[in-house]
């Protein structure tokens, strides 16, 4: 057995990261998890039992206790839900099931069910313990080295001796957890196979779900590793995915439609006279309006009708994001990119169907098996010479960004779709028009709000992101201290904010000696105006703090507007009696700090209308930054994992942000800055939390800083000559980090290394 170099060292690489995280159960836990599940659900338990016993023992899904409970559903400490998910689909996979609502056992298919008899319900449960001891014994048989030719004797003694339920997710999983060191735990042939290509393996010959683990099994012995921590490697290291061949022509000439994809970073597909499909659905309905679409439209194609609709919709419901597409020209591939949002709509295009990618290669090349060379859209079957190939080509691949940093002509230039946190702001907006992100305190909400509204028309406009253009092109995008007639403006919510800021109201002003009340346009409404004004352009409205402010209030009638399929709707003022329309190309980004405010009590309204983002501390951000022998990263975890369990159910927002370690833009990197951190910001913020309960805030930050008994902060600890006092309180309730590489790879600095320290000295 031999793996690709690169395959075996991305699945090492993936191995000792998820061990490190505790992500993959250990030898001892899996064998734990094995005897338990033999000892209840062996062969010696099933042989002994006949009779009602054995029906609800295999049988009986209102028995937590039940083998089929404990197949599908069983996740505790005892057994948890880590050898492969079986769940879904009707119970009748079993074959039969017991009805909850009479008691009464069922059988048949789930459109044509029947009522059974007990005594025929145990009559099922027999033939799979029988069938069941069967497939143990020729597991039993099964010789101790992994050939194809005894793995493909298996599956033909399977399918012989246990045809009821070897062949069966859930029989699969029964064997499995037996033999887990002769099957895998993947129970989907389909999915067995297509891990196996993601390997750049060609499965064995033949089908089945026990012909395919001769591979797992060389692989695991390969890599010196239990079964179920591969197949868990496996599934992380590639999350499923399906593949699609998409055509870049529009009969006219060859690939004339690849540049345009290519640069644009998205696939795309004709039919402009369709409209905006954004309400098709993966339904028969749907399938049936896109035809009459089709019909209605493109009458010349009479005999192809029900074919190009299927293309279709599959363009449009079908694929999704993480599927690999392949742009092709006939036979030739030109590139392979992943899908990495929801179907859209550009009207301005005879192309405007399109789903955004990201490249990962764009070599020209052939399939080794043709496949769908006369379809524009077409799902690739799992063709092992094909799906190889193509795994083979992106394999370390990383993203190829096609759209360079120049302006490119015309009014409005080709937007890339955005990486990370942008473009999953970006997707929403696209769908929604509206976001809010929301997360503790510190986790760079803010940031990220205003980054992605700036970058977002600074491609629009310039053709470049907002950091690379200069200081007038900036002033363009954000205008001056007030960003007024800015295409990016910014306010904040606060508990005084009204309607009359937001959309219209009457504000005070001097008249001479005299107070006038004049009728004066809110934010929203002045944005609104100067969007409608250039519709070629568009508009970003980033609302800081957006839970602070009363927003059923605040937003007044507008909120019905906000809707994008009622977006250029006329909304009649109250105060003025003005005519408003939210126009498509104004788009609002909230954010939200969850320490003050759940999003479950936002207005329901506003919740419906708005995409949510949820940006948690991202210890990451720090790198491998130490300070004093402090990881700042993994300290902030251990930080958060203790507000976790002592600040009580609604920890998981009171955690404390990356941001908060960060001074300037970067982690911070002196030790008197952490130690102002720690004073003058968290431990305040953790007095909060904690609401007075010092015996909870020791339990945060250590009884070298916290005096429970006398209900007060050992300040003097944070004082300079306490310093190294202080380093060793910081790691006490954490003493593991010490031995990361961040601690034990970094020089200890001097304390002093501030230059900043002897400011009051100076003055």
């Amino acid at each position: 057995m031999t793996l690709d170099p690169r395959v075996t060292q991305e699945l090492r690489e993936w191995h000792e990261s998820l061990a490190a995280s505790g992500d993959l159960l250990t030898q001892a836990q899996l064998e734990s998890c094995y005897e338990v599940f033999r000892l209840r659900f062996g062969p010696e338990v099933l042989g002994r039992l006949d009779g009602e016993d054995l029906l609800d023992l295999m049988h009986r899904h209102g028995n937590n206790d039940s083998l089929v409970y404990w197949l599908e559903f069983k996740n505790d400490e005892e057994f948890p839900a880590r050898f492969g998910g079986i769940a879904g689909g009707s119970a009748l996979k079993y074959d039969i099931y017991r009805r909850s609502e009479t008691g009464t056992w069922m059988t048949g298919s789930p459109s044509k069910q029947r009522e059974i008899s007990t005594a025929e319900a145990i009559d099922v449960a027999r033939k799979h313990r029988d069938q069941l001891l069967r497939g143990i014994e020729v597991l039993e048989q099964l010789p101790a080295e992994p050939t194809d030719e005894a793995y493909a004797d298996l599956q033909a003694a399977m399918d012989r001796v246990a045809p009821d339920v070897s062949d069966r997710a859930w029989g699969h999983k029964y064997f499995s957890l037996l033999y887990p060191d002769k099957l895998d735990d993947f129970h989907s042939p389909e999915w067995q196979r297509f891990h196996l290509m993601a390997l750049l393996q060609t499965p064995p010959a033949g089908d089945g779900r026990y012909v395919a683990a001769v591979r797992y099994v060389a692989i695991a012995s390969l890599l010196g590793i239990p079964m179920n921590q591969l197949t868990t490697t496996m599934n992380r290291r590639t999350p499923r995915h399906a593949y699609w061949r998409i055509g870049t022509s529009d009969g006219a000439q060859p690939r004339n439609r690849w540049e345009m994809m290519r640069t644009g970073e998205c696939v795309a597909i004709g039919w402009s006279k369709l409209g905006d499909l954004s309400d098709i659905t993966p339904d028969s309905p749907s399938r049936d309006k896109l035809k009459a679409l089709m019909q209605e439209h493109y009458p010349n194609t009479p005999q192809a009708i029900g074919k190009l609709a299927r293309q279709v919709h599959w363009f449009v419901t079908d694929i999704e994001e993480g599927d690999l597409v392949l742009a092709c020209d006939g036979e030739a591939v030109l590139g392979i990119g992943r899908v990495i949002g929801d179907y859209a709509y550009d009207g301005t295009s005879d192309f405007p169907h399109r789903r955004p990618v990201e490249w990962l290669n764009l070599d020209e090349w052939k399939l080794p098996k043709r496949e769908g060379l006369r379809t524009t859209v077409r799902y690739l079957k799992l063709e092992p010479p094909n799906i190889v190939e193509i795994e083979r080509r992106i394999l370390g691949a990383s993203v190829i960004h096609t759209i360079g940093p120049k302006p490119r002509p015309g009014p409005e230039r080709v937007v890339p779709r955005l990486r990370g946190i942008p473009g999953r702001i970006q997707a929403i907006l696209e769908r929604k028009g509206q976001v809010i992100l929301y997360g503790p305190p510190g986790t760079g909400k803010t940031y990220w709000a205003q980054r992605t509204a700036r970058d977002l028309v600074a491609w629009a406009t310039f053709g470049s992101d907002f950091e690379s253009l200069d200081e007038s092109r900036r002033l363009a995008i954000v205008g001056d201290g007030f960003g007024k007639g800015a295409p990016v403006q910014t306010c904040c919510f606060h508990p005084a904010y009204g309607y009359e800021d937001f959309i219209e109201g009457y504000r005070p002003e001097t008249a001479g000696d005299h107070m006038v009340f004049n009728l004066k346009d809110g934010v929203f409404k002045r944005l609104c105006k100067e969007a409608a004004e250039h519709v070629d352009r568009r508009y970003y409205l980033v609302i800081d703090e957006i839970n602070r402010g009363d927003i059923p209030r605040i937003f007044g009638e507008l909120i019905h507007a906000l809707e994008m399929d009622k977006r250029g709707g006329a909304i009649v003022l109250p105060i003025s009696g003005d005519v408003m329309r939210v126009p498509r190309n104004v788009f609002v980004i909230g954010t939200m700090n969850t320490a003050d405010r759940s999003i479950a009590l936002l207005d329901t309204a506003l919740r419906r209308r708005f995409g949510f983002i949820e940006l948690l501390p991202d210890s990451s951000a720090l790198g491998d930054v130490a300070v004093q022998g402090i990881p700042l990263g993994k300290w902030l975890d251990a930080l958060n994992r203790r507000i976790c369990t002592q600040v009580g159910r609604d920890a998981r927002n009171l955690q404390v942000g990356h941001a908060y370690l960060f001074d300037g833009g970067r982690p911070v990197a002196g030790f008197s800055r952490l130690v102002r951190i720690i004073r003058e910001d968290l431990i305040p913020l953790l007095q909060e939390y904690c609401y007075e309960d010092y015996a909870a805030l020791e339990q945060i930050l250590g009884k070298s800083i916290v005096d429970t008994q006398n209900q007060r902060i050992k300040y003097r600890m944070f004082e300079e000559s306490s310093q190294e006092d202080l380093v060793q309180a910081l790691l006490a309730q954490c003493p593991d980090i010490t031995t990361s590489l961040q601690a034990t790879d970094t020089e200890v600095e001097p304390l002093d290394d501030d230059a900043d320290e002897d400011e009051d000295a100076a003055s």
